[in-house]
C-alpha cells in the first residue's frame, strides 16, 4: 500500500475526530456554556439591585380588616405592600406625631409647669382624661402621657401654652406638614378630635420618618408603661402605652402611635425592625378596636414567611452560581 495513501487515510481520521469533538462541543457543551454566562450575568444584575421581598409576596394571601394600609422598607423606599395609599381619610390621635414635633421645634422650657384648665376638656367628643382639672405637671410629662398615653387633655394644653395659642400652634402644624411633602394632610387642632384632620398612608410614612428623627418623639412613643407627676401633691397619674403591640415580645418597635374617632375608625402607625430590615407599616380606618393589631400580626407572619423564603432562594442561588463557575472553569 502506498506510503502516500496510508498518510491521507490518517489525515482524514485525523479530520474526523477533531469535526467529531466539534460536534460534540457544539452539541452539549456550548448550551452549559450560554447558561453559564447567562447566569452569571443574572447573579450580577441581581447583587447591584437592593435586596427585596417581592418576589417572595403574595398580597392575594394576606387578609387585612384595615381600609388602607402601606408598608415600606425604610432603607430603600420599596413599598411592599399598597393597599389605596393615597386615599386621604381623617387620621385621629395620629395628629399628635406633628403636635409633638412643632412643640419641641419651638424650643420651650421643658420643665414649666403647666396647670390643666377646664378649656383643655374635649367639648367635641366627651373623651375622658387622667388629669383632673388643676393638674400641675411639666411640658415634658405632658408630652409624655399625649405621645404614650394619648391623652387629648394633655395635648389640648401643649396646644393652649404654645406661643400664640391653639391658632398658632395649628398653623405652624400645616406649615411643617408642607415643608415636609405632606401634600394631602391637613391639621384641623392638637389632639386629632376633629374629622378634618386628614392625611394618606402615604402622607403618614413620611410623617412617621420625620418624626423618627426626634429622640424624644422615638423615645416617648415606645414607653410600655410609665407615669407622670401631678406636682400639687406629688401624685403619680399611671398610664400604658394605647399601643397593645409594646407589650408583645415578637415586635421591636421603634416609633408608634394609634388613633380613633368614629370618621377614622381605628388606625395605627409604626416603625419596627423584622428580619434586619426597618419597615414603616401604615394600618387605616380598620373595623374593630383590635384588629389592627391582628392585622399587624398578620403582617408580620407574612414578611417572616417570605424573608425565609427570599434566604432559601439566595442559597440554592449561590449553590448554583458554585456549579456555574466549576462549569466555565472546566471549559476554560
Amino acid at each position: 500500500m502506498p506510503s502516500s495513501y496510508l498518510s491521507l487515510k490518517i489525515k482524514l481520521k485525523t479530520l474526523l475526530i477533531t469535526l467529531l469533538f466539534l460536534t460534540f462541543q457544539l452539541v452539549f457543551l456550548a448550551p452549559v456554556h450560554a447558561q453559564a454566562k447567562s447566569e452569571s450575568t443574572a447573579l450580577q444584575k441581581q447583587t447591584q439591585s437592593p435586596d427585596s421581598l417581592l418576589p417572595f409576596l403574595n398580597p392575594k394571601r394576606l387578609f387585612l380588616r384595615s381600609e388602607r394600609a402601606l408598608i415600606i422598607n425604610v432603607a430603600d423606599g420599596e413599598i411592599l405592600l399598597d393597599r389605596k395609599k393615597d386615599v386621604q381619610q381623617p387620621i385621629a390621635s395620629i395628629t399628635k406625631l406633628m403636635t409633638a414635633m412643632v412643640v419641641i421645634d419651638a424650643n420651650l422650657q421643658a420643665s414649666e409647669v403647666i396647670h390643666i384648665k377646664r378649656a383643655d376638656r374635649d367639648r367635641l367628643r366627651g373623651s375622658g382624661s387622667r388629669l383632673s382639672y388643676g393638674t400641675q405637671m411639666t411640658r415634658a410629662d405632658l408630652l409624655k402621657i399625649t405621645l404614650a398615653g394619648s391623652d387629648n387633655r394633655a395635648a389640648a394644653a401643649l396646644g393652649r401654652t404654645y406661643p400664640g395659642g391653639h391658632k398658632a400652634i395649628v398653623a405652624a402644624m400645616n406649615k411643617k406638614a408642607k415643608a415636609l411633602g405632606l401634600n394631602h394632610t391637613v391639621f384641623k387642632d392638637v389632639s386629632g378630635l376633629r374629622s378634618g384632620n386628614v392625611s394618606t398612608a402615604s402622607d403618614l410614612a413620611l410623617l412617621v420618618d420625620a418624626a423618627k428623627s426626634y429622640a424624644q418623639i422615638q423615645t416617648m412613643t415606645t414607653i410600655k408603661h410609665d407615669h407622670v407627676t401631678d406636682l400639687r401633691k406629688g401624685w403619680k397619674v399611671e398610664f400604658r402605652n394605647t399601643n397593645r403591640l409594646m407589650q408583645n415580645k415578637k415586635w421591636d418597635i421603634s416609633l408608634s402611635k394609634t388613633g380613633y374617632i368614629a370618621d377614622s375608625g381605628h388606625c395605627l402607625v409604626m416603625q419596627v425592625t423584622m428580619d434586619d430590615r426597618t419597615l414603616t407599616i401604615v394600618l387605616l380606618n380598620s373595623w374593630g378596636k383590635l384588629s389592627k393589631y391582628g392585622d399587624a400580626n398578620r403582617i408580620r407572619k407574612w414578611l417572616h414567611r417570605a424573608d425565609q423564603q427570599a434566604k432559601k432562594a439566595a442559597k440554592a442561588s449561590k449553590e448554583r452560581a458554585a456549579k456555574v463557575s466549576m462549569s466555565v472553569g472546566a471549559l476554560n
